[in-house]
């Protein structure tokens, strides 16, 4: 049955109704035209759907929309300020670490939740930060060089 459900999505809160049961990711694509999250497994196994709650990576495709109630949502829409890019964002451009772009969502919040955690990751840290994002055309070394890319702008900038 659907409710009032306020959801705060990049910075700005919105309320809708909607069956409280109905994944997040549904709400992001249909009601808020959020296209970065993608649909890939339905199952969160994949990373795909991933957003940011708070500081955390988290797949939405299986996830009810009332679950994320009273926190704080970020799509990769919402990770640019302005016209300018987040540092994560701009060092995929600049290493081209992209092939088919399906799990690129989920590979870019995977990277933001592990930068805000730790800014200096290691190769190690990196691999397993980005782990739970399934990537079937092997970009992984051009993702961790990205990664590492960002790290250094973001802590040149400290």
């Amino acid at each position: 049955m659907p409710r009032d459900i306020t959801l705060h999505v990049n910075g700005k809160s919105q309320t809708i109704s909607a069956d409280p049961e109905e994944p997040l990711l549904y709400i992001l694509r249909a009601e808020f035209d959020l296209k970065g999250a993608k649909f890939g497994c339905g199952l969160q196994q994949c990373g795909a759907c991933m957003v940011l709650e708070g500081n955390s990576a988290q797949p939405t495709c299986l996830r009810p929309c009332a679950s994320f109630e009273n926190t704080q949502i970020t799509t990769l829409e919402g990770l640019a300020k302005s016209d300018k890019l987040h540092p994560i964002q701009q060092a995929f451009i600049e290493t081209q670490a992209a092939q088919c772009g399906y799990c690129l969502n989920g590979m870019i919040i995977s990277a933001v939740a592990l930068l805000q955690k730790n800014s200096s990751p290691s190769d190690l840290e990196i691999r397993e930060g980005l782990n739970q994002v399934l990537c079937r055309c092997g970009t992984h070394a051009r993702f961790i060089k990205a990664v590492k890319l960002a790290s250094e702008k973001i802590n040149s900038e400290l």
